[in-house]
């Protein structure tokens, strides 16, 4: 789901799928680059350092490296023209992929919850952590929140809650190895069961924030509306269209980070059928032009008369 902070200006929502996924490629090959090193360096000082918090850590950059690779796919499929089997396009591929990445951080959250409470129950496993693992979190927070803002500059400047989703996975990194930091101190300073402890907190950063990204994807996929503002927006929009006299009924439903919306307007019943249609016409471009908005379906009543779509039906 896009932040509302990404919604603020209408005029600026208007990207094509192509520009989403030349961005979304684009950010998403640096953040490879970047995870691809990070991962080898924690992993392997990890072992060498014996700190679990460091390992930990490395495991979740390894998730971002394979969140990465799903970000890279859904951007190719979701730029698809529409076809017979996908008339509305393939914007939901974005939808699809950010339901992945939750799930993928939920499963490697409870990988590291259930390995630091192996350890914590047998504490006198726990060792000494070499000082060099120290450097290592020191270097990976700021690489990861570097990561964080220009993903996140990204996503903004195309409206894509896919990157916002994977921008805000590199958050998660980037406040893990603050975690893992504070807990090789304390393992340093005498304390060496704080090392599983920062393992264990980081376990359950990553499983909150993929419960969150997973559950909002799956409401997206089952046609969730977008929020009231953005509604009434579009109904403002609709009202203010030359000729139309009322509007009642609408509906969105999000794809991807676009808007379907059904919408019944209300114009003077003297008018004639063309003439109708032709209004009908100019406040779906209107919606387009200013709005989100992928397709609309426009519906013409008769200005105060019953809506007899929704009346009983007779025998």
């Amino acid at each position: 789901m896009i932040p509302s902070e990404l919604l603020d200006d209408p005029e600026d929502t208007q990207h094509t799928a192509a520009e989403r996924a030349t961005a979304a490629s684009r950010s998403t090959w640096v953040s490879v680059g970047v995870n691809v090193v990070l991962t080898v360096v924690q992993i392997s000082v990890g072992v060498f350092a014996k700190s679990q918090g460091l390992i930990a850590d490395g495991i979740h950059s390894l998730s971002d490296l394979v969140a990465d690779f799903v970000v890279l796919f859904a951007s190719h499929h979701s730029k698809k023209d529409a076809d017979d089997d996908h008339p509305y396009g393939h914007q939901r591929f974005e939808t699809a992929a950010s339901l992945v990445l939750g799930l993928l951080l939920l499963a490697v959250g409870v990988g590291m919850i259930w390995s630091a409470f192996r350890k914590l129950e047998a504490p006198e496993t726990v060792q000494q952590v070499h000082a060099v693992a120290l450097w290592v979190v020191a270097i990976a927070l700021i690489s990861k929140e570097l990561l964080f803002r220009y993903m996140l500059a990204v996503a903004k400047r195309v409206k894509s809650s896919m990157l916002v989703a994977n921008a805000w996975h590199a958050r998660s990194d980037a406040a893990s190895s603050l975690v893992v930091g504070i807990g090789i101190m304390g393992n340093l300073a005498g304390y060496p069961i704080l090392d599983p402890i920062a393992a264990l907190i980081v376990g359950f950063m990553v499983a909150k924030m993929g419960w969150e990204f997973g559950w909002s994807a799956m409401h997206d996929l089952m046609d969730r509306a977008v929020d009231d503002q953005e509604v009434a927006a579009i109904r403002q929009t609709l009202a203010q269209t030359p000729g139309v006299s009322g509007v009642h009924d609408v509906r969105t439903r999000k794809m991807g980070d676009m808007i379907v919306v059904d919408a019944h307007i209300e114009v003077d019943a003297n008018l004639t059928v063309e003439a109708g249609h032709d209004i009908a016409v100019l406040a779906r471009q209107r919606v387009m032009q200013r709005h989100r908005v992928l397709n609309m379906m426009t519906h013409v009543d008769p200005w105060k008369r019953p809506d007899l779509d929704h009346a009983t039906p007779v025998a």
